[in-house]
Formats: C-alpha cells, structure tokens, sequence
C-alpha cells in the first residue's frame, strides 16, 4: 500500500471544535494500519491571524495534517509534514515523537507528507509551508501529546495482556516493562492491541528533568544519505526518457516575448525542441549543454513593456515620496507627539536596505512529465500544496490527478515558497512529449528571481536631559509580501511581516511613547518575496542602529545604554550581558578596530550579538569575531541551533558587506557571483554560539541569526571609524574618508 492509501485509512472528517474543546479524543484517532500495526493520527491546533479570521475558519479549523504509524517491527514512522532544506528539521521534530513515545531516534523512520493543504497545514501560516522560523514552534506541543498518548496506550496495552495495574509498568527504548516481574513486550507486538483501546483523556507530558533526548546534540537523521550520495535533491531527478530544458525569461520586468529565430539552435547537435511562453523561451535537449548552446543561439525579440527605464533611482525616488506621507498606523502607545515636544533633545535618521536576491545553493529547477491522465512534478518546494495547485491549474487537470514527488530542498530561504518556476516548468512540459527537467542557470536564478523588498525607514526620538528615549517614531515604506503571497494575513493596510520587530512585537525596550507607521509602496514590476530573516532583516537593523544612535548623542556606552531600557524583559537583557561578557566588551582594542552589538526579539527568540571589526585605511572591512547569545526557550538540539545561528550569521554577514539587487533599462545588472557576492571562505570570522537555558517554549531558530547581525557589525564600523551606516551594503568608498 503506497503512503496515499495508508493516509486514507486514517482520513478523519472535520470537526467543527473550538480551540478551548479540543481534547485527546479530538486530537487523536487510532486506527490499524493496513499490513499490520498502529497508525495514530492527529491534528495541529491552528493559529489564526485575528479574531475575525478565526470566525471565518471555524468550520474547518482542526483537521488532521500529521501521523505516527507503528509497525509490527516496532519500526515507528512519522509522516513529516515539514520539508528538510538544510535547517535540521528532519532531526529536530522526530526528537519530540522519540522523547515521550520512549524510542531511540533511530527506530524513527520519516516519510514526506504528500500535498494536502486541509491535513498538513502550518499551524502558524494556515497553509501546508514550511518557512518563518515556525517548524519546531508549531510542533513542539501536538508531538509531543501524540508521543505521549501513544506511550501511555502502549503501556495500558501491555498492562491488559499481563493482567497487571497500568501503573505498574513503564515504557523504555521502544518497549513495555513491568518491573516486578521483569516481564517484556515490545510496542510491535502490542499494536493490535492499542488500536482496540480507547484514547485517554488525559496523558501527562515529561517534565523537562526527565528528558533523556531533548537537549541533547543527536545525530542528524539526514547525514548518512548526504554524505554516502543516496540523498537526492531536484537537481538529481532523472527519470527514464528525460530531456533537459534551460530558459531565458524577459529580461526586463513586465516585458513579453516578441519574436524569435530559433534557425540555428534546431540545428546544435542535441537540441530537440524550442519552447515559447509568453514572457520567455526554453530549449529542450538531450542534456544541459547542448540546452545552454542552443538557448544562446537563439535570436530572441523582446517587447519590454512599460518597465523599460525602470531604475533604482526611480524606485528610491518612489520611496522617498512615499515616506513623507502619513503612514497605517501599526502601533501607538501613550503621546508621541507631546513628548517629542517636551523633549530635551532630538534625533532623526533615515535607513535604507536594498533589494536582496536569495542565491540558494541549488539553483531553481522543476521535473514535470504531462500526460493526458496526469502530471507528475519532481520538485524541491517548501509549500507542497501550492505546486500541486499551479500544476493543477496549468494542466487543467484535477488536483487528484497532479502527483507531486517532493525532493531535499538545496537551500530554500524563501525562495523555494514561491511556485512561479513550477508553474513554468508545467507550461513548458505541456508541449513536451515526455518527461522535461527544467534548470535555471545561476544567471536566470539572480535576474528572476522574487526579491527581498527594498526598504526606506525614517527614526524620530526624543530624549530627556539624562539621554534616555521619551518619544520614539518609526514610519518604513516598502512593498507587502503578504499581500501577494497570503492576503487574508494583510489587514487593514497592515503586513504583519514588515512590522516584526519594529511593532509586532516591538523592541524589547522600555519605549513610553511609540508610534510606529507603514506606507505600502510597491516597486512598479519587481516582485518581491521572504527572504532569511523577512521582516526583522530590516526592522532590527534601522532599530538597534538607531538606538546606538541614541546611545552616542547620550554619550553613554552602547551596553550600558540597553541595559538600562531592558528593565522589563529580562530575557533580552540576559543574553545581552552573556553576548558582553564573552565578547570581552569594554576591553581596549588597537586603532581601525571596533566591537558593535545588537539585540532583538524576533520568530519567538531573544538574541544578542556582539561583533569585531577591523576597518583598513582603503575602507576594507574584516569581521574577525561574532559572539552570539540565544534564549530560544527550550532547546530541542543544541547542535541545530549553534549550526543555524552559525549560518544564519554568515548568510547575513555577506548580504550586509556585499550584497544588492540593482537595476538599470528595467534589467536586475548583477548577474553571477562575481557581482552578486558571497562571502568567502578565507572572510568568515570566528563565531562563537552561547545557549541560555530557559523553560519556556521553543522560539525560531532559521532566521534571527541573520537578522541581528547587520547593526551588530555597522555598529562596530562606527565604533572602528566613526563612521555611521544607514544604507546597506557597506560602502567601502565612504569608510576610506574616515579617521581611522
């Protein structure tokens, strides 16, 4: 029986519940799994987005969307409903099933959920997504429950067959013990059993002593493939009769294809085949070389549309307009504006952050056979639902009919939740007899790509005699993602993405009077998306950059200037003093060196960093150190999390140094990474990553890395130079005017 089928057996209707009703009974099903066995299932409780979205959904609000099945083997299987792009969430996730169902991590085997958007929905995004940090967020408590249940009707299972008091008996390391009589079943041959019983209504959950796996640094599950080659990303698809198909999209936004004179492509040895779409051209061939000469041998005739002289001095222009107008107001608390008029002293800047292009490791590519009775889709997607929707759509085919074989994403970042190269992979295999893999060239994947958006931000404060902040005004123009991508998420001219960390939630800082504004300004043609870190990549950066600001027109140290606003939440100043303490803040540095630090409260984590830079007379800049403090609430692998904040912190170290999207004649001008940097091997500093222990729930791991690290290193250059940074990247021309 093929993993549809065995999903099937379990499908539970929609239960019109509330959230404050839901119990086990509702949370669990238990029912044999066919060949034998136990298939558990259950459902994640949803996070809506407001009360009147709650209203709307409440019909359908619980429905199932993840399973546990339980062989005769003892072999215990979760049907994953998270994909696996590098974050370790294929380790993580398990660990929770593994810790309460009292099984080694490595009796847990992982199946990917198949798309379905009622089932497998995030409980935080209200689709099948995985992305925003949310992933163990959404799963700690519901696995942790269906672990539980599981253990406790196993035992309940065991203790009926011996004939003894439940209480008698433990769980441990995928078996029953009854300890008086030393007596030993395992849960595989207790499963017909359980599936007769019925669900407790109560189970109790392991206290955090006695954890025997979380928080510990286990193995990833998905090393042995990666390592031994058996993993197989998009790219690696081959399917029997498969061509290869590269493209060449417009390369002005909102242009269409013209013409084209495909003479001397038909003619490459290996070409078979020239493809056009309305806004782009693919050559199909034997392989990706032949498919590359071909495509560069095409004459190809553009209708640029109206973008054709778009540039980014149009779009900050826009920007800068849009900026002077009153704002949708995200937040107010107490009166701005009589305190900045009491105030002793003022303070204004304006912050900009560029377009970003996502640049994942794997480039964008899509496998897709089309056949008159069904479409078949080989992707590496991180909304599974969605590729099935567009393949869907395109084929005219019903949703039943559009398999989709999802593949280890090779570095997603956001860019992998969108499904514009799916759907042209579909349109393309549509006129292909056969299966047709589609690759974008890096080329294609920086000048098409779904960009981070460009931000402009203006900061007002006014302080007391003492320097401390009694007015704090925050207006950012820039483009709604969620408007696009999720539009029941944008409210009220309210993206609740642009306003994290700026608003909701705001800094972690004790601001008496704050208001906080956002222009919606989107830039004409140019699509933008998530990118790592959203939101808080640019709402941390204008907001600790500012309130380092503040700290110099106060004349009091960076540290100490946080420290004394962080009176009321303790977790933020906890991980700033460990980030100080181990960074040795305060202590002398030569000259042309700097140390800066950041914190932030963003994806449910506290964070600080404190980085150190060394600024050379030709504006050079070299991050030699970042120290890096996390309260993530409980830690479910400190590896993951060292790992994430590691690469987090370089992700964003690179885009902060080097990185923008440019254009020019309505063209993106970078291309490659030799004018889309990254940073290299011989740049990266040393990174030391500090957990505090904490009890309460987990927070995001993926993300606040990157976004904390940009003020944490423009600070340090202003530390080193004097020199202050508002636009990103550095400018390395401005820093070599600078006293050093």
């Amino acid at each position: 029986m093929d993993l549809d089928q065995q999903l099937n057996v379990a499908k539970i209707g929609t239960e019109s519940v509330s959230e404050g009703s839901l119990s086990r009974r509702t949370f669990l099903k238990v029912t044999a799994a066919a060949g034998g066995g136990l298939l558990l299932s259950f459902i994640l409780p949803r996070t809506i987005w407001s009360k009147e979205a709650a209203g709307a959904r409440a019909a359908d609000m619980f429905a199932p969307n993840a399973f546990i099945r339980i062989g005769r083997d003892g072999l215990v299987t979760l049907i994953m409903p998270y994909v696996e792009m590098g974050q370790g969430t294929y380790t993580s996730i398990p660990m929770l099933i593994a810790e309460e169902l009292e099984v080694d991590l490595t009796q847990v085997t992982l199946e990917a959920a198949p798309p379905d958007e009622r089932r497998y929905a995030n409980s935080i995004f209200q689709i099948q997504a995985t992305g925003g940090s949310t992933s163990v967020r959404a799963a700690w408590e519901p696995l942790r429950l269906a672990g539980a249940t599981a253990r406790t009707m196993l035992v309940s299972a065991a203790a009926q067959t011996w004939k003894v008091d439940p209480t008698a008996c433990h769980a441990e390391k995928g078996e029953v013990i009854h300890a008086t009589s030393g007596r030993r079943l395992k849960y595989g041959a207790l499963v017909d059993t359980v599936a007769k019983l019925p669900i407790p209504d109560h189970v109790a959950l392991k206290a955090p002593e006695d954890f025997t796996l979380i928080g510990t640094s286990a193995k990833r599950l998905d090393t042995p493939d990666k390592v031994n080659g058996k993993a197989q990303f998009s790219i690696d698809v081959m399917i029997p009769g498969m061509k290869i198909a590269t493209v060449a999209a417009c390369p002005v936004f909102g242009g269409r294809l013209a013409g084209v004179d495909d003479g001397k492509a038909k003619r490459i040895k290996g070409v078979h085949q020239v493809v056009l779409l309305d806004n782009a051209v693919a050559v199909i061939a034997d392989h990706m070389w032949a498919a590359k000469q071909g495509l560069a041998a095409l004459d190809i005739q553009w209708d640029e549309g109206p973008n054709a002289t778009l540039s980014s001095a149009e779009i900050i222009r826009q920007l800068e307009t849009a900026l002077l107008k009153p704002g949708v107001i995200a937040r107010k608390d107490g009166d701005v504006a009589k305190a900045m008029a009491g105030a002793a002293m003022k303070i204004e800047a304006l912050y900009q952050m560029p377009f970003l292009a996502h640049a994942t490791m794997e480039p964008l590519s899509c496998t897709v056979h089309v056949r008159k009775d069904g479409c078949d889709v080989w992707v590496g997607s991180q909304v599974l639902a969605r590729a099935q929707a567009t393949a869907a759509e395109v084929t005219g085919l019903p949703l039943e009919k559009i398999l989709v074989h999802n593949q280890l994403l090779g570095g997603g970042f956001g860019r992998r939740l969108e499904v514009d190269f799916i759907t042209q992979a579909v349109q393309i295999a549509k006129q292909v007899d056969g299966p047709v893999k589609v690759v974008w060239t890096r080329e294609e994947d920086i000048q098409h790509d779904i960009y981070r958006p460009y931000y402009y931000d203006r900061m007002v404060a006014g302080l007391d005699k003492g320097g401390m902040p009694v007015a704090w005004s925050h207006r950012s123009a820039g483009s709604s993602i969620y408007a696009r991508w999720h539009p029941p998420a944008f409210k009220d001219g309210l993206d609740p993405d642009v306003l994290e960390g700026a608003a909701e939630p705001p800094p972690p800082y004790a601001l008496p009077n704050m208001l906080v504004e956002y222009v919606r300004q989107e830039p004409p043609g140019i699509p933008t998306g998530f990118w790592r870190g959203v939101g808080p990549t640019h709402n941390v950066f204008v907001v600790e950059s500012f309130i380092d600001e503040l700290a110099t027109a106060a004349k009091k140290d960076p540290v100490e200037y946080r420290r004394a606003l962080l009176g009321t939440s303790p977790r933020a100043k906890a991980v700033l003093e460990l980030a100080a303490e181990k960074a040795g803040w305060g202590q002398p540095l030569p000259a042309g060196r700097g140390r800066g630090v950041s914190v932030q409260f963003v994806f449910g984590s506290y964070v600080a960093q404190v980085a150190e830079v060394q600024v050379d007379k030709n504006g050079e800049v070299r991050v030699t150190r970042v120290v890096c403090a996390v309260d993530c609430g409980v830690v479910v692998n400190p590896d993951t999390v060292k790992a994430q904040m590691e690469g987090g912190i370089m992700f964003g170290l690179a885009a902060a140094l080097f990185s923008e999207i440019t254009v020019k004649n309505g063209r993106v001008e970078q291309s490659n990474f030799n004018d889309y940097r990254m940073l290299r091997m011989n740049e990266a500093p040393a990174i030391e990553v500090y957990l505090v222990k904490s009890g309460e729930a987990p927070g995001g791991i993926g993300e606040p890395g990157t976004s904390a690290l940009a003020p944490a290193l423009t600070n340090a250059i202003f530390a080193a130079t004097g020199t202050r940074i508002r636009k990103l990247p550095v400018n390395r021309v401005e820093l070599r005017s600078a006293k050093l």
